[in-house]
């Protein structure tokens, strides 16, 4: 069962409804930058996750601010559509309420008043009561489950960005003009260290990190240049905004892009090679290890170790390995077999 920090509380909760019914995930993303797209990529991993987990879900993008923008930039990085009406929600007997939103300023007041007429919860000030974590960024107020500013709140952590991201992977008139000049939040910076989720980690902080797959691209002008190229690939970006949990502040720039173009590149070269072998089904516990993961408050770093587990794990065949990265991808959204067929 997913289970995910309630912002307002401090406290987990479950992100299923507890009787069987469809459940609503609300992004609440008050313009167009890098921590915005955070938001909409937070709430893409709730309903993956929920899927995975057998719950009906929808999503639903609130506000009225740059929405063509925020579209655009959702479907470059992989995003689910989101909807245009809550209507729906009632139509299919909706049973559980979660809202995404960033740690701080308009949106979370947005998510903590009416999203549907931008009220607030009546605080002053961003981010008051908001921790580093991500818990009791709300301060609790309260509120009904389901009705206006009820419901699970996750809240997001800002981004720092250096970089631009242009949607170029849509061919929509909003993608050709959409363009995010990314900032918003404080400068901080991750901790180094090894494996693939530290290595992301490290990437999202500027900061150095080890190959995520053994015995891929080497490092050099010729692997510098080919991280460059897969860093105009959107699912680079995707993959340094998965590198830090939701509720850690993250840092955006050029070296970020080419650690995680370096890295996506060496997954799918991995990828790619292994489903020349047999299949084998995924090991229990490797299965039991990554639902573990993201069902801990979408833990993705988490998720991220358990492939480099799996990538140098001795005793697994590599046809499980390449179920494995398959299966994890339907919540990474990573396209990680997009090169089958192309191995080297």
């Amino acid at each position: 069962m997913l289970r995910i920090i309630d912002a307002r509380t401090g406290e987990p909760a479950d992100a299923a409804p507890a009787r069987r019914g469809l459940t609503r995930v609300e992004a609440h993303a008050s313009g167009y930058d890098a921590s915005g797209l955070r938001v909409l990529l937070v709430a893409d991993l709730l309903v993956r996750a929920l899927e995975l987990g057998g719950t009906p879900v929808w999503s639903l993008l609130t506000g009225d601010r740059e929405q063509a923008e925020l579209r655009a930039g959702a479907e470059a990085l992989g995003i689910r559509p989101f909807e245009d009406s809550r209507d729906l929600g009632a139509a299919l007997g909706e049973a559980q309420v979660v809202q995404v939103a960033a740690m701080s300023g308009a949106a979370l007041r947005a998510a903590d008043g009416d999203p549907g007429t931008g009220g607030g919860s009546g605080r002053e000030g961003d981010g008051e009561g908001a921790a580093s974590d991500g818990r009791r960024a709300g301060g609790g107020d309260g509120a009904s489950p389901g009705g206006p500013g009820g419901g699970v709140l996750v809240a997001v952590a800002p981004v720092e960005a250096t970089v631009t991201f242009t949607p170029t992977s849509t061919d929509s008139d909003a993608g050709q003009a959409a363009r995010a000049d990314a900032g918003g939040g404080a400068d901080v910076s991750a901790g180094a260290g090894g494996g693939p989720g530290a290595s992301a980690e490290a990437a999202g902080a500027g900061a150095g990190g080890g190959s995520a797959v053994s015995g891929g691209v080497g490092h050099g002008p010729a692997a510098d240049d080919e991280a460059r190229a897969a860093a105009e690939d959107p699912a680079v970006w995707r993959l340094v905004l998965l590198g830090r949990r939701h509720g850690q502040p993250l840092r955006i720039d050029e070296r970020a892009l080419r650690e995680a173009g370096r890295t996506l590149t060496e997954w799918r070269r991995a990828v790619a090679g292994w489903a020349r072998r047999p299949s084998r089904p995924i090991p229990d516990d490797v299965r039991g290890r990554l639902r573990g993961a993201w069902e801990d408050d979408l833990d993705v770093p988490a998720v991220l170790r358990v492939l480099e587990w799996v990538a140098t794990r001795p005793d697994l065949a590599d046809g499980a390995r390449f179920e494995t990265y398959a299966y994890a991808d339907r919540l990474l959204g990573l396209d990680l077999t997009r090169d089958l067929g192309h191995a080297r």
